[in-house]
């Protein structure tokens, strides 16, 4: 036997032994994250795809599997003649306005609390405490401000002598406007809080040097400030776009969708149509139009940050 022939009988045993132990290794690791991946697959995966395949179909789930019945494509058909389907996607379109709106509110608070203000950390759990507070409170709170008659709100603007005051989430040209600015406030705390600590990321030689060119605060803020937050700036709008397709605790506890419909989101139609008229099939389709909106317009928003996000 030669000697490479004996080498090699040699080295089969450790070979084996070193599959072996990395089999062993791969065994452990999947049975370490098998709970999470159960739970992903059960709550989750399954889910998603018992949604695509069921919004092909026209089934109430108290019949059971023996009332299921496919329709093609009959549901989102029927989605695009709904008038309140239609109403509750441009609700959720101007819903989204209200991104922007506490992105720059935030941003302005960020930058004040960062530099010119004292009791900096009671600022921030003062703006931080409506974002981690429960939704149903909050909801609360905001029904009795808004109340038509007896509302704090109405009782102020009438002390200062507005004779007939809006309605606010009781009238349907005022009530998703009012929605909006109760999402805003709960909504600020968040940004800043992020949009603070991408403030204090920022080297301070860059703002020494551009003083020492003589650039103002306007300068500085659009040429530094603007482009080194942009990347914390795109995360918050495009987290902060989908939440707004997703809102519906607010809209359950405030309105419950009304008054006619004006306050109507996709996600709360959706449920009213599976959960209370029991057409899963219908709601079904809602949900993959949901997802498809979501999808376009985050793919919008990637294909555009190349153009303003600076890494």
């Amino acid at each position: 036997m030669s000697a490479t022939t004996e080498v090699l009988t040699q080295d089969k045993p450790i070979r084996y032994k070193r599959n072996v132990r990395r089999r062993q290794e791969n065994l452990a690791g999947f049975l370490f994250v098998s709970p999470m991946l159960i739970g992903v697959t059960v709550l989750t995966l399954l889910p998603i795809i018992a949604t695509f395949v069921l919004s092909f179909a026209d089934w109430n789930f108290v019949a059971g599997m023996s009332g299921l019945k496919w329709v093609g494509i009959e549901n989102f058909t029927k989605l695009f003649g709904d008038a309140v389907f239609i109403k509750s996607l441009k609700n959720n379109l101007i819903f989204v306005l209200t991104v922007p709106i506490y992105m720059a509110v935030s941003l302005i608070l960020a930058i004040v609390i960062n530099k010119n203000v004292y009791w900096k950390g009671f600022f921030k759990v003062a703006y931080f405490m409506p974002y981690i507070s429960s939704v149903v409170a909050v909801a609360v709170v905001w029904q009795v401000l808004f109340h038509p008659s007896a509302g704090p709100v109405n009782q102020f603007l009438m002390s200062l002598g507005f004779t007939n005051p809006p309605k606010w989430i009781a009238d349907p040209a005022f009530a998703l406007s009012s929605v909006m600015m109760i999402s805003v406030w709960i909504s600020i705390g968040f940004n800043m809080i992020i949009y603070m600590a991408g403030l204090q990321s920022i080297p301070r030689d860059l703002y020494e040097a551009a003083e020492i060119d003589g650039a103002n605060a306007w300068v500085r803020f659009r040429r530094i400030t603007l482009p080194i937050l942009s990347p914390t700036s795109f995360f918050l709008l495009v987290t902060g776009i989908i939440s707004t397709f997703k809102v519906f605790d607010l809209i359950a506890v405030l309105t419950s969708g009304g008054p006619i419909n004006s306050t109507s989101m996709i996600v709360w139609y959706l449920y009213d149509t599976a959960f209370v008229n029991l057409r899963v099939g219908y709601a079904s389709s809602m949900a993959v139009i949901l997802f498809v909106c979501v999808l376009f317009i985050t793919f919008l928003q990637w294909a555009g940050q190349k153009k303003w996000v600076n890494y």
